[in-house]
């Protein structure tokens, strides 16, 4: 008989779980009885979130740009909370869509130290009593901007494919420790995402979206929720998901005048 994981035995850690994705993803799992660790930059997210959750949410002020933060929370989770099954590393994000020679380096580096470093810094916490204990999923965030350039992506695209390259090596690591790794990969999603990445033009980003039909931040907490409840012998390596209405292009060619 094909027997499903039972997610109410999971303790599910998610970065980046003020919004979006992450919040959408904490209330799937608590929904399905998971205990749940909810991390995030802003407290009063957090509180609202834990409200909502009750006693099964564990919530933890922080920003995983700061590596330190980041390894001594993780490794002194407390009780009933300090076994890590499921690891969403779900913090990141996008800064501008201006041309690479126009581009602000300060956000460069933002989204390098955020959507690189912290998600590294973030597994490498956990991965070790994952292994251990011979059983856990490590899910990572990446974008169809890992594989597909776009102008203005420059390095958001990068950080995206660092992303996939490193779950791709989990993988390779991890073969025989009973410990799996996915990325999952969206293209058009809507959620605070484009509204940060225009610093606050809501406008601007709500035009990305119109009448597109995008995808959700519940669509990916399904898709999170469902590769790791798959039985232990499986592992969704990676996932590419659009909405229908997106598709891809021709190459551009700028020919001269």
């Amino acid at each position: 008989m094909y027997q499903m994981l039972d997610p109410a035995r999971f303790t599910v850690l998610v970065t980046g779980a003020t919004a979006g994705f992450g919040a959408a993803i904490c209330r799937r799992f608590a929904g399905a009885g998971a205990r749940v660790i909810a991390t995030g930059r802003r407290a009063e997210r957090l509180d609202q979130l834990k409200a909502e959750l009750g006693e099964r949410c564990h919530t933890i002020v922080l920003d995983v740009r700061d590596t330190a933060a980041v390894r001594g929370a993780f490794t002194t989770l407390p009780a009933p909370f300090d076994e890590v099954d499921v690891c969403v590393a779900n913090a990141g994000l996008a800064l501008g869509l201006e041309p690479a020679h126009k581009a602000d380096f300060d956000e460069w580096r933002q989204m390098i130290e955020t959507n690189c470093l912290g998600l590294a810094a973030t597994i490498h916490a956990v991965l070790p009593g994952m292994v251990a204990r011979g059983r856990g999923h490590v899910v990572t965030l990446g974008s169809i901007a890992g594989d597909h350039a776009y102008p203005g992506g420059n390095v958001y695209g990068a950080t995206k494919a660092f992303v996939k390259l490193l779950a791709q090596n989990l993988r390779a690591d991890l073969a025989g420790t009973g410990v799996r790794a996915t990325n999952i990969e969206p293209g058009l999603a809507e959620t605070e995402f484009s509204v940060v990445r225009f610093h606050g033009d809501a406008e601007r980003a709500a035009g990305l979206y119109r009448n597109a039909d995008p995808i959700t931040a519940d669509d990916i907490a399904e898709a999170v929720f469902w590769t790791t409840t798959l039985p232990a012998h499986l592992d969704i390596v990676r996932m590419e998901m659009m909405p229908t209405s997106q598709g891809f292009g021709p190459t551009v060619v700028k020919r001269a005048e």
